[in-house]
């Protein structure tokens, strides 16, 4: 199946960008339920949020910290929040029309009624440039446009359904397909298994997401230094030579402020013949630009088609036989 440029709808972010800053700050908020309410899982993977049909999820959650079992999930089509319990109660309220700060106000109550009471460790944003500013004092972001919220949504789960088919081609550890919602990117990382120390000074996050070798995959909407949506790739730790690796026609290596990014732009992709094929090409290309640096066997770890069984020549669908 072919994506086009239909498919793969224009965003620019100039045109969206005083929503996208809004809505990243309301994940956050959700998501820093999701830190506080679920064990902790290697690479920080209970952390992120998943694509749903609508929106996103947090997935279940609660128990571990007294709670009920209960989930927060955004939807993009009927634009609200809703959260439910185990039991089947849900509170919900829509998107629109909230500051962060009424946001966060909001969100608290409805869990609360719920029955669901989380104490979130540091309620301010993560890694924003106004990070020394809670949650519950931002009124100034403020901006939800429902057309760009869904046409974010709609992006997200094109790309989502790329990812998911990149992933299935390695049989090695591989993180899920998820959504972060302190980066606001989309991802998919293959691991080689080698283990990697960093120094006290890295911090948590990076010591525990890269302690092991990786190559990783996503898409972003676009920041400061990269004003646009963009495909990207990196391999941490970035090994010697990788930049003089071959990448598709239109993708570039990137000098980012922790290395190399492999990159192909949006509207690159989007102007391909088949956009789909264009960002699976780019994905293969730099993974074969990095894994064989870190002396992965590539060979062995393919999955063609989702399958490691060398004898199943015909890739037969077990369930019709």
């Amino acid at each position: 199946m072919e994506l086009t440029m239909e498919d793969l709808p224009s965003m620019p972010l100039e045109e969206w960008a005083a929503t996208k800053e809004t809505l990243h700050r309301f994940e956050q908020i959700v998501g820093k339920i999701r830190l506080a309410s679920s064990p902790r899982r290697n690479h920080w993977w209970h952390v992120p949020f998943r694509l749903t049909g609508t929106g996103l999820t947090t997935r279940p959650m609660g128990v571990v910290d007294g709670n009920p079992l209960f989930t927060v999930d955004f939807d993009f089509v009927r634009h609200r929040l809703t959260a439910r319990t185990e039991e089947g109660r849900e509170a919900s309220f829509p998107l629109a029309g909230h500051s962060v700060a009424s946001f966060y106000r909001e969100v608290l109550a409805a869990l609360d009624t719920l029955g669901v009471h989380v104490e979130i460790a540091r309620p301010y944003p993560y890694d924003l440039p106004d990070a020394a500013r809670p949650f519950a004092e931002d009124t100034e972001h403020a901006a939800y446009d429902p057309f760009w919220a869904n046409r974010y949504w709609r992006v997200l789960g094109r790309v989502g359904g790329v990812l998911e088919e990149f992933a299935a081609g390695y049989s090695g550890k591989t993180s899920p397909v998820h959504h972060f919602w302190h980066t606001f990117d989309i991802a998919v990382t293959r691991f080689g298994g080698g283990a990697v120390r960093h120094p006290e000074e890295a911090g948590a996050l990076v010591r525990e997401a890269y302690s092991e070798e990786v190559v990783s995959f996503g898409f972003w909407f676009g920041d400061e230094s990269v004003p646009e949506p963009a495909f990207y790739s990196y391999t941490a730790p970035e090994p010697e030579g990788l930049t003089g690796a071959p990448l598709p026609d239109g993708a570039e290596w990137l000098d980012g402020a922790h290395g190399h990014l492999a990159l192909l732009r949006y509207g690159r992709a989007r102007a391909a013949a088949d956009p789909r094929a264009a960002v699976l090409s780019f994905y293969q290309a730099a993974y074969e630009a990095g894994a064989p640096l870190l002396g992965w066997d590539t060979a062995g770890l393919a999955c063609p088609d989702g399958v490691t069984d060398p004898d199943d020549k015909l890739r037969s669908n077990w369930w019709q036989t």
